[in-house]
């Protein structure tokens, strides 16, 4: 599931681009989530924090984030990684659910360097959560980038925390862990050995392309044409739609892309069925506490028709809060979703299984968002 490529040195500018890649729609908005929310870990409440900084994210069925940039320029981005085992939950340590665990670091730190400090301190334990769609058992990992071209990708790997932290680890992927991706790279021509560039989908390959696409730039001349080369190296990275191999939804077609310049603040979104490309300079947002939660619709029947494209900051709308699920209530949406997915009458389309699904995970949230 997904590519993400880091350009930290475009003509002064540090441009960051992902694929998400996912065997079925993740219903995705964007969300303007402003300083001074109040959140917790989704564990079981013992950390808590205010978020010290605005952020434009991407979400999933509007209950975790998956992709986002804060106002500060620090970006983070969740991908898959089946060989993920975080381990037994020691009380000694801070948990955080999978769902909220992106945002913590959006939410709290202005650099890599902060958020990597943070981490190796207190050795946080991701709490693994129910797939609401009931589909699959997610298996994640977690990029960060910020403005000045740093970089750390953090995994968990027999249920400890590995960090790989420095401004080379421009490219993550999927399969295999970090470190074995590093010593694969290397055989490929251009990147340290003779064989020639690989082609397929594997994860493995979709690295080394990225790696070497992204190491061989000339410099731009303007922001357009840095974000234009990063979207040309994601699309070489991207997976075409097709059946989805079994028990595989890292192995899957790219949904949508993220094009971000940490420099200039500025978040590109594009999907692949709604082939609109739109974008928000944070500036133009107001993140300031009490400014309320807003949302960039792009699942309406404007965005579908065509209607939504180009700079979008007049486009947020104000919503009730993104309401990031708990552990526990994951579970809940995925049992509901479990038993109606159970009686869909087989003679209909997937579209109209995926619309199921949708809105049967947003009538759980409302009842969530209500009760707390």
């Amino acid at each position: 599931m997904c590519t993400r490529v880091l350009w930290p040195d475009a003509n002064g500018s540090v441009i960051v681009g992902r694929n998400m890649d996912f065997h079925q729609d993740l219903h995705t908005n964007l969300w303007k989530l402003p300083r001074g929310i109040k959140r917790d870990d989704r564990v079981d409440g013992k950390l808590t924090w205010t978020a010290k900084y605005g952020s434009v994210i991407a979400g999933v069925y509007d209950i975790l984030s998956t992709d986002g940039l804060n106002e500060k320029g620090l970006a983070g981005h969740i991908l898959w990684l089946a060989e993920s085992e975080y381990g037994t939950v020691d009380e000694s340590r801070p948990a955080l659910a999978m769902s909220v665990w992106l945002q913590y670091y959006l939410d709290n730190f202005a650099t890599v360097g902060e958020a990597v400090a943070w981490s190796e301190k207190h050795q946080p334990q991701v709490v693994p959560m129910a797939d609401p769609t009931g589909k699959s058992s997610p298996a994640l990992h977690l990029a960060l980038d910020d403005a000045s071209g740093d970089s750390a990708v953090f995994e968990y790997v027999d249920g400890e925390l590995k960090i790989y932290h420095s401004r080379d680890y421009l490219v993550m992927t999927n399969s295999p862990t970090y470190d074995q991706q590093l010593e694969l790279v290397k055989k490929y021509e251009g990147l340290g050995g003779s064989d020639p560039l690989p082609g397929t989908c594997l994860a493995a390959d979709r690295f080394a392309r990225a790696l070497y696409y992204i190491s061989d730039q000339p410099t731009p001349t303007s922001q357009v044409q840095a974000m234009a080369a990063m979207r040309s190296i994601l699309a070489n990275a991207a997976q075409p739609f097709r059946n989805p191999e079994p028990g595989k939804p890292d192995a899957s077609q790219t949904l949508w892309q993220v094009v971000i310049d940490l420099t200039n603040l500025r978040y590109a979104f594009e999907s692949t069925t709604q082939p609109n490309l739109v974008w928000v300079d944070l500036k133009d947002l107001d993140f300031s506490e009490g400014s309320g939660e807003t949302k960039l619709d792009l699942l309406s029947d404007l965005a579908l028709e065509g209607g939504i494209a180009g700079e979008v900051h007049k486009q947020f709308r104000k919503h009730h809060r993104f309401h990031i699920v708990s552990i526990e209530q994951a579970k809940l949406i995925g049992e509901v979703v479990a038993k109606a997915l159970g009686q869909v009458d087989k003679a209909k389309s997937a579209e109209a299984e995926v619309q199921k699904v949708q809105a049967l995970v947003q009538k759980e949230l409302t009842h969530f968002v209500d009760a707390e």
